[in-house]
């Protein structure tokens, strides 16, 4: 047995590691957001971005901490020779960082051409964020939403431009319990993931729809959602038994670079150019779930999604 692990042990990480981004386009002169890249598949998703050209991309690493998004900014530096990868403050469990975050971009940038939202929570326990949200739904939800609801003009007069929402193969274990959406009756933080990650591939089809009815004629302007694999990384480090799991396990996840794959895909393959409302596995199209394919469901969480933020988004 043993000698038969060995053999096989690289065919089984050729397995595991899944898809790879072919695509060598270049981001000469474009800006990209990254949420939560200091560390694991956004950090990785940043240094590939940030080395495509010669005149390189702005990568902006958009993080709550900001020694460690600092430093894995410095890291990025000096791997890639791009030294306009920059650091810049944002809580997404606190829609006044994320609206302060917004407004410096602006007054700031002129283009925005990318923006990734990757930053997320798993297996929180119990707690809610700024405004009273519970935690995974307002980070990995509400956030991003809020984020991409203030960004959108900017994306809009930027185009060709790409909305990409990192989802999960967990969205299948999920449902939008509208009558307790804060999980104050009932709160299972295993399943809480599971809904904010289904609240990712709804909100990603409710908003290509839209692009797709009031900017039609834009060229380029998508929002895609993906599923980035089974990662080794610090996402589970709120649950002992999953931290514990994928260190025994290690051998059989994707390390950060190859889960970080289909993001890349996402951002930059050509033959996505006018791809949109998709959902995405190992760099090509995957299996949602009907839940997630429930336009009814989409449209209800974009409006109470709007409600809770107090925003206006038609």
């Amino acid at each position: 047995v043993p000698v038969l692990l060995f053999v096989a042990a690289p065919y089984i990480r050729r397995y595991v590691a899944g898809g790879r981004c072919k695509s060598t386009a270049r981001l000469d002169g474009k800006v990209v957001i990254i949420t939560g890249a200091n560390t694991g598949i956004g950090k990785a998703t940043a240094r590939d971005l940030a080395q495509r050209g010669k005149c390189s991309a702005r990568v902006i690493i958009a993080c709550r901490d900001i020694a460690k998004a600092e430093a894995a900014a410095s890291e990025i530096r000096a791997e890639t020779g791009n030294q306009q990868v920059i650091v810049k403050k944002l809580d997404l469990a606190d829609t006044k960082s994320i609206r302060e975050f917004a407004e410096k971009f602006l007054s700031e940038e002129k283009e925005l051409h990318v923006l990734i939202n990757n930053a997320g929570v798993m297996l929180c326990p119990y707690s809610k964020t700024a405004d009273g949200f519970e935690m995974h739904l307002g980070v990995n939800h509400l956030g991003h939403f809020l984020l991409t609801f203030l960004l959108l003009e900017c994306l809009k007069q930027s185009a060709p431009a790409r909305i990409i929402n990192v989802s999960s193969l967990a969205h299948h274990g999920g449902r939008i319990r509208f009558h307790d959406l804060h999980g104050e009756k009932c709160y299972n933080r295993g399943l809480a993931y599971c809904h904010s990650k289904l609240a990712n591939v709804l909100f990603t089809r409710e908003l290509a729809r839209r692009l797709q009815g009031k900017f039609q004629r834009q060229v380029g302007f998508t929002a895609n959602a993906l599923h980035p694999g089974s990662v080794s990384s610090d996402l589970v480090r709120h649950s002992f038994l999953m931290t514990w799991l994928w260190k025994i396990f290690s051998f059989f996840l994707k390390t950060p670079c190859e889960g970080a794959q289909t993001t890349i895909y996402c951002a930059v393959a050509e033959e996505l150019d006018s791809v949109t409302g998709q959902y995405f596995s190992d760099c090509q199209p995957a299996y949602v779930s009907p839940r997630g394919r429930d336009d009814e469901t989409a449209k209800k969480l974009w409006s109470v999604s709007c409600e809770l933020l107090g925003i206006q988004w038609d």
